[in-house]
């Protein structure tokens, strides 16, 4: 099959690489239909060392079944699936909890043997806990918005939920990507009254608008934290930080109310935070971490198979599976808000 294997920084290459077989009996053999590149995708590619045996890409995708272990029981071939960007046995104590990315028999696509999604092809282990099933056809008009749940829908719910988002609050994003937009739907989905969105891509804060965005802040550092307050009249309640960055995180503090709520969504890029005395008085509370897309799936489902939400509006260009270098290249000069994949 051919499958995106990354060397290095801004070296991605796709490879022939063996088909993927059933290694373990809750396996399952997935034909990819759709793929993505993520955000975080971008950080590895900006800063990897180079190396000779390279990492298989991509841990969002869908695609239809192929076959099954013996110990699957819930999927069978021709299921039209969608897989959570970690896989999870969806049974253990952290499953159980709903923190499924720190399952304690989970993993992560493109480790430990099991292959990226960016490719043809995937296997997937523990997959009756892994994959939904999803009640559309392989062509249907819907799927890239049923890919993003995969993730980055699922992702932005996470922060709006982490965030304490409820009716009537004032919300502001950091951030004008795809997760960021996607957290601009799940805030307004969960009833937020205005929702600043802090960016400065004119098209994708465009997007934003239509998503739910009440207010568009592009200026940056202390100039923008004034322009968010001066607009909210002395700040947010609830922040959703969608970037990852030090200045991500300093806009955030400064533009959240004492007693407010910053839930951090982007990866962080920085190893050390603000959390001294002047913070400590303001009891501020500081969530949010890597979204358990698996536990949210099925609560967002039907939203998007009505057309409540359109998540897939986040996918701006398409590329071929050979063409998934370009892709890389495109999302990290920010040709591309995000890019869809496909065989």
């Amino acid at each position: 099959m051919r499958a995106a294997v990354m060397y290095g920084a801004g070296d991605v290459r796709v490879e022939n690489r063996p088909d993927p077989k059933i290694v373990q009996p809750a396996d399952a053999v997935v034909r990819v239909v759709a793929a993505c590149v993520c955000g975080s995708d971008l950080w590895p590619y900006r800063s990897m060392p180079a190396t000779d045996t390279g990492r298989p890409m991509g841990h969002e995708f869908l695609g239809v079944v192929e076959e099954t272990g013996a110990e699957v029981t819930g999927l069978k071939a021709g299921d039209l699936v969608v897989a959570p960007f970690t896989y999870s046995d969806n049974t253990c104590d952290y499953c159980a909890r709903g923190l499924q990315t720190s399952c304690r028999n989970g993993g992560r696509y493109g480790f430990a043997g099991v292959d990226g999604g960016q490719g043809e092809a995937v296997r997937v282990p523990y997959a009756d806990g892994t994959l939904v099933r999803l009640p559309v056809a392989a062509d249907s008009a819907l799927l890239p918005s049923l890919l993003a749940l995969s993730d980055v829908m699922t992702t932005g719910h996470h922060g709006a939920v982490t965030a304490g988002v409820g009716r009537g609050d004032t919300v502001l994003v950091v951030g004008d990507g795809a997760v960021g937009l996607c957290a601009v739907i799940a805030a307004r989905r969960l009833g937020a009254e205005r929702i600043v969105l802090a960016g400065r891509h004119e098209q994708r804060t465009g997007l934003g608008r239509e998503f739910g965005a009440t207010d568009v802040v592009a200026e940056r550092g202390e100039e923008g934290v004034a322009r968010i307050r001066e607009l909210t009249g002395g700040g947010v309640d609830k922040v959703i930080e969608a970037v990852g960055t030090r200045p991500s995180l300093d806009t955030a503090l400064g533009a959240v109310r004492d007693g407010g709520t910053i839930s951090r969504l982007g990866a962080p890029q920085y190893t050390e935070g603000p959390i001294g005395p002047a913070v400590f008085r303001r009891n501020i509370t500081l969530t949010g971490g890597v979204s358990p897309a698996r536990a949210y799936i099925e609560e967002l489902l039907p939203e998007v198979l009505d057309g409540t939400i359109t998540p897939g509006r986040v996918f701006d260009r398409t590329f071929p599976v050979d063409g998934t270098p370009a892709a890389y290249r495109a999302m990290a000069d920010r040709e591309v808000l995000k890019a869809l994949i496909t065989p």
